[in-house]
C-alpha cells in the first residue's frame, strides 16, 4: 500500500517541478489545487490582507482552544488548503498587482475564480499575463464560464445543483414523507468542478511539452454538473427519459438501495443477477428462480413487491450479522455510517485516511500567534507508487509565508517587505 510521505522522504513528488499561483478562494479552485499541491507542486495562495480565503470565517464548527472554547478559525478552511504557502497582498492596490505578476511570470499554472472579467481591470487577466509568460497555463473557474448569456453572474454549488437537475433527482419522491428536491450533503459540483480543473491542467501541462505555450482553461460549474448527470443525463439525452427522484433506490438497477434490519439499516449493492441468486440462498428467500425477479429488467419492473419482500425478511438480522453473512457470497453489502463511525471503520484506519500536520514544526510558532498549530486532514485518495503524494505544509494560517516567498521568489528585502506592509500592501 502507498500511503502520503514526509518532504524528506520524497522531496519531489509527481509535479515538484511545478509552481501554482493560487488566486482562488472558497472550494473549487481550493480544492484543484490542493490536489496539485498533493502531487508535489509549490502552490503559493495570495489572500486578502487581515481576511483571507472567506472559509477562514465559514463556521462553526471552528476549532477549540486547549480549554475547550471556539476560537475564530473555521475548520471549513483546512479541508482544501494543505500543502500550500500564504501569502497576504491586496490586489487592489497597484504594488499588490506588481508583485502578483511578478509571481506569475515564475509560474507554470495560475487558477483564479473571480467572475468573469473581473481580474481584467487588475491587470491579472489571462491576456494581460500571458504577454509577461506565454507558458502559462491560466485555468478560471466561474459560475457559469467566459461565454454566454450567464456568464457575468455569479454562480454557487448549491444554485448550480438546483439549475442543474440534480436537485430534481436528489432526495425522496414527492408523495413520500420527506419528498422534495434536496442538496447532495457537501458541495459537490465544486468538488467535481475542482477534480475536473486539476484533469485539465494536467493535459494543458502535457500539452505544453509539445507546443511550448500555456493556454487559458475556462471551467464553469454548470458545465460539470451538467457532465456529472451521467447515467440520468445520458437517459434524457436518447430516450427523453426525464427523470424522477427516488431516494436511495437505483432507477436502473434492483435491489440497489437502504434495507431496515433489527437494530437500524444497511445498504444492499447488489448490481447483477448473479449476486442476487447469492443473496437469495444466503437469506433463505425463493426468489432468483422466479420470472418475476430472475433478471435485472424483471426486478425493477416489479420493484414494489419484491423490496417489500425482502424487507420482511432483512428485517430479522442485524446490520452486522448481515455484513458478516454477506461477506464471503460477494454480495455487496455495508453499514449506513455516520462520519465519525466511517472514520472508526478498521479498514479506513488501516488506509491512514486521517493524516495530521503542524503549522509549525520543531517549534517554530511564532509567540504572539494564537492560530490552531495541530491539524488533521483527509489523506489524498491519489495513491502512485513511484511519486507519491507528499505532506509539507500543514493548512496555513493567514500570510504565514509571506515574507519566505517574497525574500526568496523576488528577492525582496525585509526592509522593503516591511515598507510594503506599512503601506498596507500586504
Amino acid at each position: 500500500m502507498t500511503t502520503p510521505h514526509t518532504d524528506a522522504q520524497h522531496p519531489q513528488g509527481a509535479l515538484g517541478h511545478i509552481r501554482v499561483l493560487d488566486l482562488s478562494r472558497v472550494l473549487a479552485g481550493p480544492w484543484c489545487t490542493q490536489n496539485l499541491a498533493d502531487m508535489g507542486a509549490d502552490v503559493i495562495k495570495i489572500e486578502k490582507p487581515g481576511e483571507g480565503d472567506d472559509t477562514r470565517h465559514w463556521g462553526p464548527p471552528f476549532f477549540k482552544d486547549e480549554h475547550g472554547n471556539n476560537t475564530a478559525e473555521a475548520c471549513y478552511f483546512t479541508a482544501c488548503n494543505r500543502n500550500k504557502r500564504s501569502v497576504t497582498v491586496d490586489m487592489a492596490t497597484p504594488e499588490g498587482q506588481e508583485l502578483i505578476r511578478e509571481l506569475a511570470k515564475q509560474s507554470d499554472v495560475l487558477v483564479e475564480n473571480f467572475k468573469t472579467g473581473g481580474l481584467k481591470r487588475y491587470g491579472l487577466d489571462y491576456e494581460s499575463l500571458k504577454a509577461l509568460n506565454p507558458r502559462l497555463i491560466y485555468c478560471s473557474v466561474t459560475g457559469f464560464g467566459q461565454t454566454g448569456p450567464y456568464a457575468p453572474r455569479a454562480g454557487y454549488d448549491l444554485l448550480v445543483q438546483a439549475m442543474s437537475g440534480l436537485m430534481s433527482i436528489t432526495g425522496r419522491a414527492d408523495g413520500e414523507p420527506g419528498g422534495g428536491p434536496m442538496r447532495v450533503g457537501v458541495a459537490v459540483i465544486d468538488l467535481f468542478t475542482g477534480m475536473y480543473a486539476t484533469t485539465a491542467i494536467l493535459g494543458a501541462i502535457e500539452a505544453r511539452h509539445h507546443t511550448g505555450r500555456g493556454q487559458h482553461i475556462d471551467m464553469a460549474l454548470l458545465d460539470v454538473a451538467m457532465a456529472i448527470l451521467g447515467n440520468q443525463g445520458a437517459g434524457f439525452l436518447n430516450a427523453g427519459n426525464i427523470p424522477q427522484r427516488l431516494g436511495n433506490k437505483h432507477p436502473s438497477v434492483v435491489p440497489y438501495q437502504d434495507f431496515p434490519t433489527s437494530d437500524g439499516n444497511m445498504l444492499l449493492a447488489i448490481g447483477n443477477d448473479g449476486q442476487f441468486a447469492r443473496f437469495c440462498e444466503a437469506a433463505g428467500l425463493d426468489l432468483a428462480s422466479d420470472e418475476k425477479f430472475r433478471t435485472n429488467t424483471a426486478r425493477v419492473k416489479h420493484r414494489d413487491e419484491l423490496i417489500a419482500r425482502m424487507c420482511e425478511v432483512t428485517r430479522q438480522r442485524s446490520t452486522a450479522d448481515w455484513v458478516a453473512l454477506l461477506e464471503d457470497k460477494a454480495v455487496p453489502c455495508g453499514p449506513i455510517n455516520n462520519i465519525a463511525e466511517a472514520y472508526a471503520d478498521p479498514h479506513v484506519q488501516s488506509r491512514q485516511i486521517r493524516v495530521e500536520q503542524e503549522r509549525y514544526p520543531n517549534g517554530s510558532q511564532p509567540a504572539d500567534s494564537k492560530v490552531v498549530n495541530r491539524i488533521a486532514t483527509a489523506a489524498s485518495p491519489l495513491r502512485m507508487s513511484d511519486t507519491p503524494t507528499t505532506l509539507r505544509h500543514a493548512p496555513p494560517a493567514l500570510g504565514q509565508h509571506t515574507d519566505e516567498v517574497l525574500q526568496a521568489n523576488l528577492g525582496l528585502s525585509a526592509e522593503q517587505i516591511q515598507a510594503l506592509r506599512n503601506r498596507q500592501v500586504l
